[in-house]
């Protein structure tokens, strides 16, 4: 039982830490070149897992 409470505290203290850093980071994020890197790091993220898959055994 304290170790599932632990579980549960552990996970409600990372969430407010990424809402937190969410909110601080906002403005930046919202920047059109912010915007284009996202898109192009994401891009290339898909593009790599479906390289890996065509090549994979």
């Amino acid at each position: 039982m304290a170790l599932t409470c632990v579980h549960v505290v552990e996970g409600l203290v990372w969430s407010a830490v990424l809402v937190g850093f969410a909110q601080a980071v906002r403005g930046r994020l919202r920047r059109p070149a912010a915007r284009r890197l996202t898109d192009r790091v994401s891009g290339a993220v898909v593009v790599g897992f479906g390289v890996k898959l065509a090549v994979s055994d």
